[in-house]
């Protein structure tokens, strides 16, 4: 069986999010499994691309938007990846410095074109096409509907939704864009009075997926407008939970860390993450300390940080450090808390990746309190880690997270995301901190809990076998 994936983002090639890791993963976890699993993305201006070689394996012209652009396909020299990949490099449209910008609809509607003009040349054509959030929503369209791709129409198509909030929306005046179709079928472009890329998956594809099983369900009540479709194609669309990359994440190994561990010394381990943490950003490594780290955006529950914040450290009990970045007035707030909570709080603005993976294995506790998390890997990792988990109950975070009320609970878990229960929350950390004994058991029962991507991709290669295959 021959996979292919369509993504605008794959680790460690050019990582904005969670999308990422799951692309940079997934396919090696398949091919361990005796399956070919090959990635196609953008070939973007950064710096694995300046420091990896690449051959052309493909160079042809297209007419788009009344313009010829030349591209190739270009392929990664070495395997060291764990799986095929390759680019599609369009100079003019897709070699940004960054992954998305501003004219986002005509670069990656190029990038689907230009991938499967390619994909009809192969010899071996894949055996499952499997898209990856709305910067490929509109391949199983085209696959099924264009002309010039009608001998790709049998090939099964599955689409996975890793964030339906972002849906990739642009008007009908750009219609012609698209490879020539029966203009009888565009409404399966459409919703809402828009071309809606997000929308054309769904109808289109084979099969749909989500990244958990709980973000699933949660989509037919709440998906940026989808619920009624979502809920109509529900025959089509199953939630398979994401694993995370255990030879990237493993504390016995990391080569981020100051000092690595397992789950038998986890806790000296940590002690030296913790202590290094705590010397860096001036805090006191006697305390409990409560961590978070990701972009500071609303769908977080980040806009509630500075007030969550100031009313947790009214009690000298604990200490918390942020690592991220986002809305320019959230940030602002925290920069200036720093100055009232001298020793007690701290935070680096932007992203440091060695700096994450140290406070995954030195922090004692992560905060997650969001208001949409599709699967959430931060908790996956944090758990990978010895680090206690603070979620809100919703997504994947419910699927992945047990509270230590609960028989084998091992997180703290809330309902609501305010800030009297985010901090509430906190509270319940700080008193389980006081009971070392349980705490440290609790580290060491995390640790044994897999989250790898081996189940996760076992579930998908039975999906693919279900396709009439």
């Amino acid at each position: 069986m021959k996979i292919l994936h369509i993504s605008a983002e794959s680790y460690p090639v050019a990582k904005v999010g969670g999308l990422a890791d799951v692309v940079g993963a997934l396919p090696k976890y398949q091919n361990s499994s005796k399956i070919v699993a090959q990635v196609v993305m953008p070939f973007y201006n950064n710096n694995f691309t300046k420091n990896n070689e690449f051959s052309s394996v493909f160079d042809a012209e297209m007419l788009f938007d009344d313009v010829i652009y030349t591209y190739k396909i270009l392929k990664l020299k070495n395997n060291k990846l764990g799986f095929e990949l390759f680019f599609v490099d369009i100079p003019k449209l897709l070699f940004t410095d960054y992954v998305y910008s501003n004219d986002d609809t005509n670069r990656f509607l190029a990038f689907q074109i230009a991938t499967l003009n390619w994909v009809l040349t192969l010899k071996q054509k894949p055996t499952i096409v499997h898209c990856h959030d709305h910067h490929t929503g509109l391949v199983p369209f085209m696959m099924s509907q264009s002309y010039v791709y009608h001998k790709l129409s049998m090939i099964p198509t599955v689409f996975t939704i890793h964030n339906a909030q972002y849906q990739g929306w642009f008007s009908h005046d750009k219609v012609g864009l698209v490879p020539a179709f029966n203009f009888n079928n565009v409404g399966l472009l459409d919703w809402g009075g828009s071309i809606n890329p997000l929308a054309a998956a769904i109808k289109c594809a084979w099969r749909v997926t989500t990244v958990s099983p709980s973000y699933m369900e949660e989509l037919k009540i709440s998906a940026n407008g989808l619920e009624s479709l979502l809920s109509h194609e529900s025959a089509k669309c199953i939630g398979i939970l994401n694993g995370i990359d255990w030879e990237v994440w493993n504390p016995e190994t990391d080569a981020y860390l100051i000092k690595n561990y397992k789950k038998t010394t986890v806790q000296s381990g940590r002690k030296e993450n913790k202590k290094w943490l705590c010397n860096q950003f001036n805090l006191d490594i006697e305390k409990p300390l409560f961590a978070f780290i990701g972009r500071l955006v609303g769908e977080k529950g980040a806009d509630l940080f500075p007030d969550v914040f100031k009313k947790s450290l009214q009690k000298t009990t604990k200490t918390i450090l942020l690592l991220g970045s986002g809305m320019q007035s959230v940030e602002y707030q925290l920069n200036e808390l720093k100055k009232d909570y001298i020793g007690s709080y701290n935070a680096f603005i932007g992203y440091d990746e060695k700096l994450s993976h140290i406070i995954y294995a030195g922090a004692d506790f992560l905060l997650m309190p969001s208001r949409v998390e599709p699967c959430g890997l931060n908790q996956l990792y944090a758990l990978r880690y010895g680090t206690i988990p603070i979620v809100r109950s919703i997504g994947g975070l419910k699927d992945t997270v047990i509270d230590i009320s609960k028989e084998n609970g091992f997180g703290i878990c809330h309902n609501e995301v305010t800030v009297e229960e985010i901090t509430n929350a906190v509270d319940r950390g700080v008193e389980l901190y006081k009971d070392q004994t349980k705490f440290k058991q609790l580290r060491k029962q995390m640790m044994e809990i897999d989250h790898s991507w081996n189940a996760s991709a076992t579930s998908y290669i039975k999906l693919y076998r279900t396709l009439n295959l």
